[in-house]
């Protein structure tokens, strides 16, 4: 077996393993120390930064290869001279180790821990990566190499950074002296795959009744919140909820990073917030745009997260016409969502408890939480409907009840938003009787 295949099968432990990585990186570093003499630094450089990506690793993988064959390498066969050449493309043209694991359509998050740990996510499952970075230095230039484009950095005057790239993965990068054991980087990436409530229901996530009774949710314009943990899959029933919204609609979306995507719908305004500058202005945070999107005539307003002191304002924008608007939050059951969007809208406006749940009783009208499992695996959990309670504050009533053991759904009361629609005319009563018949 070879030092390469040893080191991505992880078969080795201790010194000999140590060893053999740093065997590899003096490849790697002799490789590409040959092909700057080979080209010259400026003209690696240009192809480095050469829009074309797919013609700049052509060209310099044409000129490894060539470096590899004229060489003193020959102790490496031609799978580790495949690899070598792939790992110097991903650090000359991409983000060393992370590009490939940002290419797999299968991983979800990255995870970099300082030098010597890297780790992915892939199917609700965290694994080790094959391979990891050299050197802080290293992290720190594939950070810069992140950044650079959106004219932000990470430095010691700037410890923390988060950040969006092109194609919309979330980007949490810190730096000493925050992180003690080197730079910490934590990617989201950007989910292409799920994008309506069809494929939720395609991938067991949600039965079909249930996901009929959310499009009637939001074609009777209910005010919604889904929550959940981290990593719920919150954003991606945001989306799926989202794309239900009639087309004739103005949407205005808020969001801390851009991940909605409204790419058949013809009126959509999508705001993201921005962090301030080095040094230290232009801040645009999530309640400077909640309270804009209400001169935007919008429709509809939703909001990615709801996390701070936009709650308030998020609130009165539900109940002062813009009926049907969406948010998540950050809460393990519907009466968590309620105490924390207390606690948020009290850091927007220093108000009793009972009047701002009042507040929340007459904005909201559905809570839906999604849940993860151990194994990964996500679900659309329980529906509760939010309404006045007598004597004052929030009534929750669970509509829709979620087993976790057995993974499934049973309906505990008819929401009364299916009544409303009917009488509005959105949902006929032949759509709501073949309904019944299918939850029965």
């Amino acid at each position: 077996m070879s030092v390469l295949e040893r080191v991505r099968a992880h078969e080795d432990t201790g010194a000999r393993a140590v060893e053999d990585r740093h065997r590899v990186a003096r490849y790697r570093e002799r490789l590409k120390h040959d092909l700057v003499e080979r080209l010259g630094l400026s003209a690696v450089a240009a192809l480095a930064a050469n829009d074309d990506v797919s013609s700049a690793r052509s060209e310099i993988g044409i000129a490894c290869q060539a470096i590899l064959n004229t060489g003193d390498y020959g102790d490496l066969d031609q799978d580790d001279r495949e690899v070598l050449v792939q790992q110097v493309l991903d650090e000359v043209c991409g983000l060393g180790p992370l590009q490939p694991l940002l290419e797999d359509p299968e991983v979800t998050e990255v995870m970099v821990n300082g030098c010597e740990r890297l780790f992915y996510e892939r199917d609700g499952e965290l694994h080790p990566a094959e391979r990891v970075f050299d050197s802080a230095d290293q992290i720190m230039l594939v950070i810069d190499r992140i950044l650079a484009p959106l004219g932000r950095r990470l430095d010691k005057a700037s410890p923390i950074v988060n950040a969006r790239l092109a194609n919309g993965d979330r980007v949490n990068a810190v730096a000493a002296p925050i992180a003690v054991d080197g730079p910490a980087v934590t990617i989201r990436k950007f989910s292409h795959r799920i994008v309506s409530l069809r494929q939720l229901v395609e991938l067991g996530a949600v039965p079909q009744w249930y996901a009929t009774l959310l499009v009637w949710a939001v074609r009777s314009r209910c005010d919604i919140a889904v929550a959940g943990g981290t990593g719920s899959g919150k954003t991606t029933l945001l989306n799926a909820l989202s794309c239900e919204i009639d087309e004739r609609e103005r949407i205005v979306t808020i969001e801390d990073s851009a991940e909605l995507r409204f790419d058949s719908h013809p009126n959509v305004v999508r705001l993201e917030a921005r962090d301030a500058s080095i040094e230290g202005t232009g801040e645009v945070t999530i309640r400077d745009l909640v309270k804009n999107a209400l001169r935007m005539r919008p429709d509809r307003i939703v909001v990615g997260e709801v996390r701070g002191e936009e709650a308030i304002d998020m609130l009165s924008a539900m109940n002062t016409g813009h009926d049907g608007s969406l948010t998540t939050c950050h809460a393990g059951t519907a009466e968590e969502v309620v105490l924390r969007l207390v606690l948020m809208a009290r850091f927007g406006m220093d108000l009793p408890t009972d009047i701002i749940e009042e507040q929340i009783a007459s904005a909201l009208d559905l809570i839906v939480m999604s849940r993860r499992m151990a194994d990964g695996s996500r679900y659309l959990s329980s529906l509760s409907e939010v309404s006045r309670a007598q004597g004052g504050g929030v009534h929750l009533e669970e509509c829709v009840s979620f087993d976790e053991p057995s993974r499934s759904w049973h309906l505990v009361r008819e929401p009364s938003f299916v009544a409303h629609a009917v009488s509005d005319g959105l949902v006929s009563v032949g759509e709501v009787e073949e309904w019944r018949r299918c939850v029965a």
